[in-house]
């Protein structure tokens, strides 16, 4: 009870001094990094899932205009399909909230795209995650698949497991078993979670699951690992990352 009245205290307290929120929402060593990558999945209607597509992809130039895209993929595997998943990149907080305002004002927007595909969509998801501080996201050279892999970690939170996950995503990255696009620390949503976004290669896994140095690496990591699971996501034809 107490917990949720200070966060729902919090939250009253940004929408009414909006322009001075930066990142209050963030906590420890975030507070003070703004920038701030916004993870959407949207559970699409299995027959409208090209529709709906169709119809961003039109569009696509109304949302833009409000704040960056970084990537915007469907599901081919891994878990429920008929998905699409997209990275949306925000100033702080406070930038964040002044777009959504926008968008509810910005009548072409409204007409065109959200109010006739809301009912193609059956659940919508929102996760708030940041760059680790040792990685930033690197375009790909050529096209690709993307392997969005989640991995949930004991509770502690980065100064227990950072460390040692950090040399797992190093040990393929270093050694060239996987192009990494970007590493992703979850603020808001399942926590203690750790995403990282890389193109597929599935050569380079064999690959890497025989090599001792990789071995080494994950052996320590997993001390620390729950779960993970893993997508192979497909860009879209307006995707910046392609």
């Amino acid at each position: 009870m107490l917990v949720l009245r200070s966060a729902l205290t919090r939250a009253l307290a940004s929408r009414t001094l909006a322009p001075q929120v930066c990142s209050s929402f963030a906590t420890g060593p975030r507070q003070y990094d703004g920038t701030f990558y916004e993870f959407r999945t949207y559970y699409l209607k299995p027959s409208k899932m090209n529709e709906f597509l169709e119809n961003f992809k039109k569009n696509a130039h109304l949302r833009t205009a409000h704040s960056e895209l970084v990537g915007y993929w469907s599901v081919e595997f891994g878990g429920r399909i008929n998905k699409v998943f997209h990275i949306w990149k925000y100033d702080n907080f406070a930038h964040r909230t002044e777009v959504r305002k926008a968008l509810a004002k910005d009548k072409e927007w409204q007409e065109q795209f959200l109010i006739p595909n809301l009912a193609l969509i059956d659940k919508q998801e929102s996760e708030i995650t940041y760059l680790v501080p040792w990685c930033k996201i690197e375009k790909p050279p050529k096209e690709g698949v993307y392997e969005l892999a989640t991995f949930q970690m004991k509770p502690g939170g980065p100064a227990l497991w950072g460390d040692a996950f950090k040399r797992a995503v190093h040990a393929h990255v270093n050694l060239g078993y996987t192009k990494l696009v970007g590493v992703f620390h979850t603020e808001y949503g399942a926590l203690n979670r750790g995403t990282v976004s890389a193109l597929r290669r599935a050569a380079g896994r064999h690959k890497s699951h025989e090599d001792p140095r990789v071995v080494a690496a994950v052996r320590e990591s997993v001390n620390y690992l729950v779960s993970q699971q893993n997508m192979l996501l497909i860009p879209t034809s307006f995707s910046p990352l392609k």
